[in-house]
């Protein structure tokens, strides 16, 4: 059965056990029947270029609603072993002949590596599937608009692994600011690792989740961006341009700093430098306001930290900073469902939620590109030195217009 055939069958079978009020949107309708017995699920993974990302393909077999129909993976034994973990009913060789074969509600995107993104994320909303995946989005910013085209002509819905978006502990910190526990925000201010990834691959590959948290915190996209790069210590030019890891593309920099503005007068500010981290790392977000600081690194559990004090010196004026976790301020965290594989849960679960309510999940591929926007924004501002306006005009990667 063709899959426009199958989805208006789905839908008219629907009609008649779902409650009042169900929602009009096609994509929606189809998965909100189906969630009255089981989403039937369909797992791409890549061994060997990015594999199952963080255990993404194991999460979903801790979501009671969710039945994993079928499994691909173009590596046998990669295929064999995820199997095992995963139980489908159905293996694949290919993810289009899987999508092209298999009527799914959902598709579980898992390679990290984000050169198969794009083509990945289009045949599933070809095939009228909703998302959840990997992180990064995809490499460009012509690649984030071919997406969301092909995801917004089908009002699908897409989730992905950013899992500090759907952490409680940021509900708490948003809840703490909000009610001027550390006054007005003067400064948002992030760093990556800063291991031997530091600079451009820093950037790419954990300053997205920065950036993330960076835009929920100040309550709007970046407007503008003013950044620079170097390269042992010079400016990066044409010579210095690579092939990224992990499909990253092009690829430069062992040092960036970027300032962003935002809506409202908040500024933020993220730096990374090759081999400058300490333990513990600094890679995370520190939120500057006039009353005192909040600290967050990432993480669906990881604890933010509390000092209110309007000299941001605890040595310097004895105030001492409070632990922030989801049971409250000062409290132990209680829960136990883990860092990533209680984040993929979360963000599983916002993501079918946004299918039965109609609504953006929490982390949606517009805020996906808008990540990807402040991260090519950083190539950009170097390549023409000044600062740019977002939304970029340029839409493919700079570093390949030095």
């Amino acid at each position: 059965m063709p899959p426009s055939t199958r989805r208006n069958f789905i839908l008219s079978s629907a009609a008649t056990t779902l409650a009042a009020g169900a929602l009009t949107n096609s994509a929606t309708s189809t998965v909100q029947a189906s969630t009255a017995s089981k989403v039937r699920v369909g797992i791409i993974g890549s061994t060997g270029r990015g594999n199952y990302g963080h255990g993404v393909d194991v999460a979903f077999t801790k979501v009671p609603q969710v039945e994993i129909i079928a499994l691909a993976d173009d590596n046998p034994q990669g295929l064999e072993e995820a199997s095992k973990r995963t139980h489908p009913q159905k293996t694949y060789a290919d993810y289009r002949q899987m999508l092209a074969q298999e009527k799914l509600d959902v598709v579980a995107i898992c390679p990290r590596w984000v050169d198969e993104h794009h083509d990945m994320i289009v045949a599933a909303a070809k095939a009228g599937c909703h998302i959840y995946m990997e992180k990064p989005f995809c490499r460009t910013l012509l690649e984030c608009d071919s997406a969301i085209k092909e995801l917004d002509a089908r009002r699908l819905k897409l989730g992905i692994a950013h899992v500090s978006q759907y952490s409680p502990v940021l509900k708490l910190v948003k809840n703490l600011i909000e009610h001027d526990e550390i006054g007005e925000i003067l400064e948002l201010r992030g760093r990556g690792k800063e291991d031997q990834r530091g600079g451009g691959e820093d950037l790419w590959v954990l300053g997205s989740h920065v950036f993330g948290l960076m835009r929920k915190l100040a309550g709007s996209d970046a407007t503008s961006c003013t950044a620079s790069m170097q390269t042992r210590g010079h400016p990066v030019t044409k010579a210095d341009v690579i092939i990224g890891a992990e499909g990253l593309g092009p690829l430069a920099g062992d040092h960036v700093q970027a300032t962003y503005a935002f809506e409202h007068g908040v500024f933020g500010y993220f730096a990374s430098k090759k081999a400058a981290g300490g333990t513990p790392s600094r890679f995370g977000i520190q939120i500057l306001g006039s009353k005192g600081i909040i600290e967050m690194t990432t993480g669906y559990l990881e604890p933010a930290y509390l000092l209110q004090d309007t000299g941001w010196s605890p040595g310097r004026t004895g105030a001492s900073w409070k632990q922030v976790t989801s049971a409250g301020i000062g409290q132990p965290e209680s829960r136990t469902d883990g860092n990533y594989e209680g984040g993929h849960i979360a963000a599983i679960n916002d993501l079918l939620e946004s299918i039965q309510q109609d609504r953006p999940t929490l982390c949606s591929a517009h805020d996906c590109r808008h990540i990807t926007e402040m991260i090519s924004a950083v190539f950009e501002s170097h390549r023409v030195g000044q600062t740019v306006i977002l939304p970029l005009v340029t839409r493919a990667n700079p570093l390949t217009l030095l």
